[in-house]
């Protein structure tokens, strides 16, 4: 069956043009004026991207399903126009085995909502003691590592696996955090955290790390990805590193680019992250990295909890929020990106990262994979989180407006997201 989508707006490679797309057998056919299939969309007043793809998704699967399943992962990402999300490893058992990394495969394959890359651990289970195989898991088809979740602390450990990362052609993708600077911490280390007496965390835990991180990739010529930064300084150590052509990039997320420190004054958790909401002129400069391209990508940092936990006292609850539905919306209402930058930082960049362009971030030419979007950028809607698909609701936009819908999603051809409501 094919499928045509008419009237609107390509965000190709070489910009924006108004013209059909006809879908046949899971790639794209034909480009062009006046096309139809057996099932025409009309896409008139939207814009056609590549399938968005998210570097930081956590799927929860296997070990805490009562907070998500990859097949409810999938459908909320398939609601904010994903066709790719890169799994991260702090699951129970972590993504330090060919089997875990098998399993969650498999899983996404069932739910046949879009792709799931599984990263790797880069130590066993997490534990900065020591490396998992690295080898076995690149063998595996694995291409990013990371101990999400947390940051290896130990820098001869790092070393090693930078070393093993540059011959074995993978991205280590660092947690920018020295635990020590941050135990106890529940939220940035400011005005706010000192009248509410409330442990702070420095942003220099983080700098820290991104500066050591920096010079293990000078040394080794490995590929590094800096997970969600959120301070100025970081920004600006990265920009640095670029200028030097080293091979580094870095991602942000939307709450990151839109929510403030003095959000914690409530002492609700649904605002307690890791790393934590800062300061306007950390948001200030993260801004201005994704507009220069110093910020490689906007990712979710999608962070399921049941609801028991997430009401927790500040200091006892989970770091957290939810994001894949709401992404889009929150970063088109906090940043004036173009068409072709939301293309490049929310589908291109992230898909040349995870080294996933085979399939995903393509040019919308005839031949190319059929995984597509079509958002209508100015129109409005309001988070509800009664029609959320995520299992967990702890997102912080809860009544928000937020600009730009996600219209319909295609997966390997077949419409996963039809008029806002998913297919399966």
């Amino acid at each position: 069956m094919t499928i045509a989508l008419r009237g609107g707006l390509v965000v190709g490679i070489q910009g924006v043009e108004r013209v059909d797309v006809l879908i046949d057998n899971e790639v794209v056919v034909k480009v062009g004026a006046n096309l139809s299939g057996d099932v025409n969309i009309d896409a008139d007043g939207c814009h056609i991207f590549p399938g968005f793809v998210d570097l930081h998704a956590h799927l929860r699967e296997p070990g805490r399903e009562d907070c998500e399943t990859i097949a409810t992962a999938s459908r909320a990402g398939a609601k904010g126009g994903y066709t790719a999300l890169i799994a991260m490893p702090n699951t129970d058992p972590a993504h330090d085995s060919v089997t875990v990394i098998e399993f969650v495969r498999e899983q996404a394959r069932r739910a046949g909502l879009l792709d799931v890359f599984p990263s790797g651990c880069i130590t066993m289970g997490r534990r900065g003691e020591a490396l998992a195989p690295l080898g076995d898991l690149c063998a595996a088809g694995v291409r990013l590592f990371t101990d999400d979740g947390s940051g290896v602390q130990d820098p001869v450990l790092m070393g090693r696996a930078m070393q093993y990362a540059k011959s074995l052609g993978v991205t280590m993708a660092q947690h920018c955090e020295v635990s020590a600077l941050t135990q106890g911490a529940v939220m940035n280390e400011c005005a706010c955290s000192s009248d509410m007496g409330v442990p702070g965390w420095p942003s220099i835990a983080e700098e820290l790390m991104v500066q050591r991180d920096i010079e293990l990739s000078r040394s080794t010529g490995a590929s590094v990805h800096f997970l969600h930064l959120s301070t100025a300084r970081s920004v600006e150590l990265v920009r640095e590193a670029k200028a030097q052509g080293l091979h580094v990039s870095a991602e942000v997320t939307p709450h990151h680019l839109s929510l403030t420190e003095e959000l914690l004054t409530t002492f609700d958790p649904v605002y307690k992250v890791n790393p934590p909401l800062r300061s306007m002129n950390d948001i200030r400069a993260l801004k201005a990295g994704l507009l220069d391209g110093t910020i490689d990508a906007v990712a979710t940092d999608h962070a399921p909890h049941a609801r028991r936990d997430k009401e927790l006292p500040l200091d006892q609850a989970p770091p957290g929020m939810i994001g894949l539905e709401t992404a889009l919306g929150v970063v088109l209402s906090s940043v004036d990106l173009d068409p072709n930058q939301i293309a490049a930082v929310m589908s291109r960049n992230p898909a040349r990262i995870a080294q996933i362009t085979q399939t995903h971030g393509r040019n919308i030419v005839p031949g190319d994979a059929a995984n597509l979007c079509v958002v209508d950028l100015e129109a409005m809607w309001q988070v509800n989180p009664s029609t959320l698909a995520s299992k967990s609701k702890n997102t912080p936009f809860v009544g928000r407006q937020l600009r730009g819908m996600v219209r319909n999603t295609m997966f390997r051809g077949e419409l996963t997201v039809r008029d806002g409501v998913a297919q399966k």
